[in-house]
Order: structure tokens, then C-alpha cells, then sequence
């Protein structure tokens, strides 16, 4: 379980996807919500213990990795990831009331987010002029707040609601299959093991060299170890210099992932812990049923035969 909900920012500002994944989680929804305009001042306000969490998006299934989280992570701050949240992304065009389809000269929203529809205003809207926005959420307030009678926005749901705008046309991305993830963060603290879990860590190399990267995953294949993710990303020491962040399935507590991090550790560079959390999924809460079930079985099946020696 992650620390009780107490102070959280989040990346805002107010009615973005991350506050839409963020009231998604009961517990969280009643800490003390605080919209900060960064990524970066998120991060930083956990770590100086300006609040006890952070919940920021950490990649999108179109757009990949979300760079400022990741680096962030590696390189600025010491925090663990408490755990992670999976969220289906649906873009919507919104305008003030009154405003027609036949209306709109102008579409804004945030350049990812005009990126993720053009196929839809290229078919639907395609004499608009677009505009980008600091924000998905930014793009509808400004336009809330304005008398435009031919703008619209692209947005989420939450932002239409927030600012007063009417949803003309529901689902207008390209990919319906579009997902974020988003990650909840906290300082030196790892939440104990729920029985389907996610491990993050950073390997650092000592030196470029022909197999190091076959001897990292090595450490993983001989202990048959899923890997869910498997990244390079540039140490920001010169070209050609990267280190490598993997998501692994287990725990820091499974006795088979602690061998895997010591060795790790004794072999590179350097390893660097991003956290052990469980693992976001549709049937995850059956997976960690299913899992206390044979974990009490195993136990139950140990204790009977340590009953018998001597």
C-alpha cells in the first residue's frame, strides 16, 4: 500500500489527463491536491518535502517515454515510485456553447495531442488553423475564458466540464488504443509486496564494451526474470554514454529479484533504485488474489513437511 494520502502535487494545471488518472484513485483524490505547472516542480516539491507525493505521467503508448519524468528519476531527484496507474486516453473537440461544427476556424490543444488526431481535422476540420497550447487543459480554459464564437479545443472530458465547454465530437484520435501511464512517487519508501508487482531500476556501465549489454539481461534470462520494459537513455556525459532503465516482474523482497539487484550492483557501474510497486492491470487485482492463494497453499504445503523432519 502506498504512505497514507496526505499532500499530493500532480502535473497540471487543473482538468488534464494527469487529475483525470489522479481521481481515478480514491486515496488520493482526498490528499491534498496541489497543481503544479512542471513536471520538474513536481518531482523537486517531493523531494525538498514541500509534499509527501508526487503523481506525474511517466509514457504514453504513442508518444513513448515522457522525458522529463524519466530523467528526472535518474538524474535529479531520490524518490521511489509507490505505484502506477494505467489510463485509456480519450481526446475530445469542445467549444463554447452555441458554437457549430461549421463554426471552427481555429482547433488548439497541446502539440502531442493535435499530433494524435490530425487524421480526424484533416476529414472533419480541414480549413482550421491550429494552435498550440502549454496544455490540454490550458487550450480549454483559455478558450472558456474567451467570447470566440469559431474556436474550439481539443481536451479531455474533465476540462469540458471544468470550463464550461460543450463537446462537439466525442473519441477524435487517431489511435483508440492510446494508454498513459502514469506513476505516483514518494521519498525512501517501498510499499510491501501485494503478490503481482513491478521492480524499476537504472544500470550504469563502466564502459562501453562489446556484450555489456547481453551480460545485464544475462542476470535476468538465468534467473527467468520477465522483463516489461527495456530502455537506453543518454547519461548526459557524451555521446555514445547511456545507461539502461528496465521494469522487471517481481519484488525487491522476492528473494530471486534481491540476487539479481546484488549481483547487479557488484558487476556495474552503478544501479539505481527506482522502486518496487504493484503492477497496473485489468485482471492485476485477480492476479494478486490468485497469488496470496498459492503463496498460503506453498506455505501451508512447507510447514507440513518441516512438521515431519526428525
Amino acid at each position: 500500500m502506498s504512505p497514507p494520502a496526505t499532500s499530493l502535487a500532480y502535473f497540471g494545471p487543473a482538468a488534464t489527463f494527469t487529475q483525470e488518472a489522479l481521481l481515478t484513485q480514491p486515496d488520493l483524490a482526498a490528499a491534498d491536491l496541489r497543481a503544479l505547472g512542471t513536471i520538474t516542480a513536481v518531482l523537486e516539491a517531493v523531494a525538498n518535502g514541500d509534499v509527501d507525493l508526487g503523481f506525474v505521467p511517466i509514457e504514453n503508448a504513442i508518444e513513448g517515454t515522457v522525458n522529463a519524468t524519466i530523467d528526472g528519476l535518474i538524474f535529479d531527484v531520490d524518490l521511489h515510485i509507490q505505484r502506477e496507474v494505467v489510463m485509456d486516453i480519450h481526446l475530445h473537440l469542445m467549444a463554447r456553447p452555441g458554437t457549430e461544427m461549421t463554426d471552427i476556424r481555429q482547433v488548439s490543444s497541446y502539440p502531442h495531442a493535435l499530433a494524435q488526431c490530425q487524421k480526424f481535422l484533416a476529414q472533419t476540420l480541414p480549413g482550421a488553423e491550429q494552435q498550440a497550447a502549454n496544455s490540454t487543459a490550458d487550450a480549454a480554459r483559455a478558450l472558456g475564458e474567451s467570447a470566440s464564437k469559431d474556436g474550439a479545443a481539443i481536451a479531455p472530458r474533465l476540462a469540458a466540464e471544468r470550463y464550461g465547454l460543450t463537446i462537439l465530437s466525442e473519441d477524435v484520435e487517431d489511435h483508440p488504443e492510446n494508454q498513459t501511464r502514469f506513476v505516483l512517487v514518494a521519498r525512501a519508501r517501498v510499499p510491501t509486496p501485494s503478490g503481482h508487482d513491478k521492480t524499476s531500476i537504472v544500470c550504469f556501465q563502466r564502459a562501453d564494451h562489446p556484450g555489456s549489454l547481453h551480460g545485464i539481461l544475462g542476470q535476468f534470462a538465468a534467473r527467468n526474470i520477465n522483463l516489461t520494459k527495456l530502455e537506453s537513455r543518454p547519461t548526459k556525459q557524451g555521446l555514445g554514454d547511456y545507461c539502461f532503465v528496465i521494469d522487471l516482474s517481481g519484488h525487491l523482497a522476492d528473494e530471486v529479484i534481491a540476487d539479481c539487484l546484488r549481483d547487479l550492483h557488484a558487476s556495474l557501474a552503478g544501479v539505481k533504485f527506482l522502486g518496487s510497486y504493484p503492477a497496473a492491470g485489468e485482471h492485476s487485482a485477480a492476479v494478486r488474489e490468485q497469488a496470496d492463494a498459492a503463496w498460503q497453499a506453498a506455505d501451508d504445503w512447507l510447514g507440513r513437511l518441516r512438521s515431519s523432519i526428525g
